[in-house]
């Protein structure tokens, strides 16, 4: 600061050389300081919003195109569920159908089973009934054997032998002879 004194007086501003030199000097420091600022801060700040800029860009980009995707792949599980609705379905009535044609075989052949076991059945009861006729017939044999031993030792006479022939024959009947 300057001071004013009685008789003269100074300057409070003084506008010399000096303050000139410095100001200009500072003006330049500053504008110096500004561009060396801006190079070194400036511009790589500027390259950060840019780069980040550009990177939200991308990434909006890439979201849309993850719905666009994503749409699309909804409208295609969606159609495939609708395919598998009818899958299902067509799974279930091939299977019916095979049920069906199992369970027809089935019967056919419990019923050919069936027919095999009357057949049999009936074979064995023919054949047990020509055992009983042997066993009748091996019966009569050896009455008339012992008939015809009474008879011999007897000597019966002929019309009582005709009539002992008639009366074995009546007890054992018609229906013997024809099994």
């Amino acid at each position: 600061m300057i001071l004013l004194t009685g008789g003269d007086m100074e300057r409070l501003f003084g506008l010399d050389f000096q303050l000139i030199a410095d100001a200009s000097l500072m003006i330049i420091a500053i504008f110096f300081l500004v561009l060396f600022m801006g190079y070194f801060l400036f511009n790589p700040a500027r390259k950060l919003l840019n780069d980040r800029k550009e990177k939200i860009r991308g990434d909006l980009e890439e979201a849309k195109g993850n719905r666009e995707s994503a749409e699309q792949l909804k409208a295609e599980y969606e159609s495939k569920l609708k395919d598998v609705d009818k899958e299902a379905e067509s799974i279930l009535s091939d299977a019916r159908k095979r049920a069906l044609a199992n369970e027809n075989q089935i019967i056919a052949q419990a019923k050919e089973e069936a027919s095999r076991i009357i057949e049999r059945a009936r074979t064995e009861a023919e054949l047990e009934k020509q055992k009983m006729s042997d066993d009748i017939k091996k019966e009569i044999i050896s009455v008339a054997s012992v008939m015809a031993g009474k008879l011999a030792t007897a000597s019966i006479d002929p019309a009582m032998q005709a009539q002992l022939i008639e009366e074995t024959l009546k007890e054992m009947g018609d229906d013997t002879w024809q099994n």
